[in-house]
């Protein structure tokens, strides 16, 4: 919401701490996971109507936290909830595009924007690392680089 970037960026934090905690967590059988509540607390008291509001208790988030607090749960996992609705949530990335270095500017990445951003073949990352071997990988197959 306009004027809530601090909340945005705070909110954002909270998921890389979740899922650094749960890979520092792993080997000990705890589970870490994240909230993404849909409720409406004051600072949203001026943003909606009341009918929608109403529907925005923050009661009805109370399920997903004991969920995922339980011994059944799932770890490294982002719920949303609210006005009874649970979803997951996830963060992914596109398989994106190797330049050439001839080709790295900001001309480039604007004309080869769609492509960049094309989902089809988007993962959900679990480690930082797989990112860093994905780009490895993919600059090496087109530079003929082998790497093993």
């Amino acid at each position: 919401n306009f004027g809530q970037s601090n909340y945005g960026a705070a909110k954002m934090g909270v998921v890389g701490f979740m899922n650094t905690l749960a890979i520092e967590g792993q080997k000990y059988g705890i589970r870490v996971n994240s909230l993404a509540p849909v409720a409406a607390p004051r600072m949203t008291e001026d943003l909606m109507p009341e009918n929608m509001l109403s529907l925005l208790q923050p009661e009805a988030v109370t399920p997903a936290v004991i969920f995922m607090a339980s011994e059944d749960a799932p770890t490294r996992q982002i719920i949303a909830a609210g006005a009874g609705v649970f979803a997951k949530v996830v963060i992914q990335e596109t398989p994106g595009v190797f330049l050439a270095e001839s080709d790295r500017d900001a001309e480039h990445v604007a004309s080869a924007w769609q492509q960049i951003s094309a989902t089809e073949g988007q993962v959900e990352l679990q480690a930082g690392g797989e990112q860093t071997v994905k780009f490895m990988t993919k600059a090496a197959k087109e530079l003929g680089i082998d790497l093993s």
